[in-house]
C-alpha cells in the first residue's frame, strides 16, 4: 500500500510534464493549420490540373491528359524554352548587379558621416514602392515624347522619338534599369543589417596589424557577410524568377516576346488563353526547376557552414 502511495506523484508528475510538452504544439496547431491549407491546397490543385485538359473556352475537350502537357511543353513548345531562357538571363543580370549595387551601397552607408540617416532612408526608399507604381515611373522616363529621350536628343544623343522599350536591342537593358532601381535596396537592408554585427576590434587588430582596407574586405567582412549575401541572392534569384508584374505591366513580354518570363508566360497562358491545364503543367515544371536550383545552390555554397 505504501509503494503504491509512493508511485502515485511519480506519474501524476510524468503526465504534467506530458501535458506540458503538447502545449507548444496545441498553441501553433492553428496556424499550422491555415499554413498547410493555403499551400497544400494550391501545390495538389495545380499538380491536378497539369495532368488535365482544362480550357474553359473549349470545354468539349476537356479531361485525363496524364503527361500530354508535359510532353507537350518539353519537345513540341518553343515558346517554353524562349521564356526558360529569359529567365535564366534576367535572374543572372539582376542579382548580379543588384547585389554588386546593393553591397557598395550598404558599405557606403556603413560608414560615419554627417547626415546619414537621410543617406540610409534615400537609399532604401525604392523598396517601399509597388511594381505597378514603379512601372509607372519609368515609362514616364523612357516615355519618347516627355521621358529622357528627349532631352538626349536635344543635347545631341540619339533620334526624336526613341522608344527603347519597342527596340528588341534595348528593352531588355531598359527593364534591368527599372528593376535593378527597385532591388537593390533588399541587398542594401540585409547585408548593411550583418554589416553592423561586425565586431570592431576585428577591423582594429587587423589595421595594428598594417592589413589596408581591401585586405581588411577580403579577410574579415566578406567572410562574415558569406551567409547573408547565399540567401540575400536565394531569396532574390527566386523572386526574380517569378517577375510578373513588372515586366508585364512595362513590356507586355514583348516586343516580339523577347522579354517573356516563364511565370509571365504562364500567366499569358492561363489568364489570356484560358488553358489552365497547360498553364498548371507549366508552373508545376517552373516549382521543379526553382527548388533543385535552390537545393543545389545552397549545397554549393555550403550556407550555415564555417564562414572562414
Amino acid at each position: 500500500m505504501a509503494l503504491a502511495v509512493a508511485r502515485e506523484p511519480g506519474r501524476r508528475s510524468r503526465r504534467r510534464a506530458g501535458g506540458s510538452a503538447r502545449v507548444p504544439y496545441l498553441l501553433i496547431s492553428p496556424s499550422l493549420l491555415l499554413m498547410l491549407g493555403f499551400l497544400a491546397y494550391p501545390m495538389v490543385s495545380v499538380l491536378y490540373y497539369s495532368l488535365q485538359h482544362y480550357n474553359v473556352t473549349k470545354p468539349w475537350r476537356n479531361g485525363f491528359a496524364g503527361l500530354e502537357n508535359f510532353t507537350r511543353l518539353l519537345t513540341e513548345d518553343p515558346l517554353f524554352w524562349q521564356s526558360l531562357g529569359f529567365s535564366a538571363k534576367w535572374v543572372i543580370a539582376e542579382v548580379g548587379l543588384q547585389l554588386a549595387f546593393g553591397l557598395a551601397l550598404a558599405l557606403l552607408v556603413n560608414q560615419t558621416f554627417v547626415g546619414r540617416g537621410l543617406a540610409r532612408a534615400l537609399v532604401f526608399s525604392p523598396w517601399a514602392v509597388s511594381g505597378v507604381l514603379t512601372t509607372t515611373i519609368w515609362m514616364l522616363l523612357y516615355n519618347p515624347s516627355t521621358g529622357v529621350s528627349r532631352y538626349l536628343a536635344d543635347a545631341g544623343i540619339g533620334a526624336y522619338g526613341t522608344s527603347v522599350l519597342s527596340d528588341t536591342g534595348t528593352v531588355f537593358w531598359a527593364a534591368v534599369l527599372a528593376e535593378l532601381w527597385r532591388g537593390v535596396p533588399f541587398f542594401a537592408i540585409l547585408i548593411l543589417a550583418d554589416l553592423q554585427s561586425i565586431p570592431k576590434d576585428l577591423h582594429e587588430a587587423a589595421a595594428v596589424d598594417g592589413a589596408g582596407r581591401l585586405r581588411r574586405f577580403l579577410s574579415i567582412t566578406l567572410p562574415h557577410l558569406k551567409d547573408a549575401i547565399v540567401l540575400s541572392t536565394l531569396l532574390r534569384a527566386v523572386w526574380e524568377f517569378n517577375n510578373v508584374d513588372l515586366l508585364y505591366t512595362l513590356t507586355g513580354g514583348g516586343p516580339a516576346g523577347t522579354t517573356t518570363t516563364l511565370p509571365l508566360y504562364v500567366a499569358n497562358t492561363g489568364i489570356e488563353g484560358h488553358d489552365f491545364g497547360y498553364a498548371s503543367a507549366l508552373t508545376t515544371v517552373a516549382f521543379v526547376i526553382l527548388l533543385f536550383s535552390s537545393i543545389l545552390y545552397l549545397r554549393l555554397s555550403k550556407f550555415g557552414g564555417d564562414r572562414t
